[in-house]
């Protein structure tokens, strides 16, 4: 009984308190109420697409809409190959053929919120990320009207890890807000992590166990995560996000967007 007290104690901190706390703060903030006429317009954190510049690829990440944005964000794609003179977009969603190209502006507001930068990459290292990631899209297997689920997966953080793990050299992590990108899209419960520097365990998205050098050490319950980064040090709470230094999992100060691009491959 004395486990099972310290079990519930350590759920109702860990979990639970921080949901609270997100769940006071959205409703604060009020955003989700007029999320129908929200502004989806760019936020300005891509440079002008024109045909002499070089490649771009870039991961967004951004607080979701309606109830789900307590606890959840929503990630997606953006590239364009060198002498291209717009930008490409992959979201996957709820309607319509799951994997959506250009639906929403590039870098646009995301039903309100201004978008974090995951990753980003210019020039040659971006050139050679673009055809791989390409090939992980179109191989991607939910691809099917009606795959899509929110919760537990795979949905649009399951669909963008899954990109990741075709290009582990950009070692990055999605936020630990990103419900559903420990969904083990492909079957496999036990895998390397998306950076390649060490295992995720997951019971078909519901629990799990992530332990690696960028990704640090992250506990999944039924999606949320309360993790700890050891590299860049760092809190990672459900709902709130990351406290500490900024990482390739999110700014220092979690519900900011960030501005600054992420390109880590120490």
């Amino acid at each position: 009984m004395g486990m099972l007290k310290i079990g519930l104690l350590l759920f109702t901190i860990g979990w639970l308190l921080p949901l609270g706390v997100s769940a006071v703060l959205y409703r604060m903030d009020g955003s989700g109420a007029g999320w129908r006429t929200a502004d989806r317009s760019s936020a300005g954190l891509l440079p002008p697409a024109t045909r002499n510049g070089p490649a771009v690829v870039r991961i967004f990440s951004a607080q979701t809409v309606r109830w789900r944005g307590i606890f959840a964000t929503h990630s997606w794609i953006v590239f364009k190959p060198a002498g291209a003179d717009s930008y490409t977009r992959y979201d996957y969603t709820a309607w319509g053929g799951p994997i959506r190209l250009n639906g929403f502006e590039p870098d646009g507001r995301w039903f309100g919120h201004v978008p974090s930068v995951v990753f980003a990459a210019d020039g040659d290292f971006a050139a050679a990320l673009i055809p791989r990631m390409q090939a992980a899209i179109k191989g991607y297997a939910w691809r099917n009207e009606g795959d899509y689920r929110a919760w537990p997966g795979p949905n649009s953080n399951t669909f963008v890890a899954a990109v990741m793990d075709a290009v582990p050299e950009i070692r990055v992590t999605l936020p630990p807000t990103a419900i559903g990108k420990d969904y083990p899209y492909d079957g496999r419960w036990l895998r390397r992590t998306s950076s390649g520097t060490g295992l995720a365990l997951s019971l078909d998205g519901y629990a799990g166990l992530t332990v690696g050098w960028v990704e640090g050490i992250e506990i999944n319950i039924l999606g949320g995560v309360l993790g700890v980064d050891l590299r860049r040090p760092a809190i990672k709470l459900p709902g709130l996000g990351r406290f500490g230094m900024r990482g390739p999992d999110g700014p220092a100060t979690p519900g900011l967007g960030s501005q600054t691009p992420v390109h880590d491959a120490a």
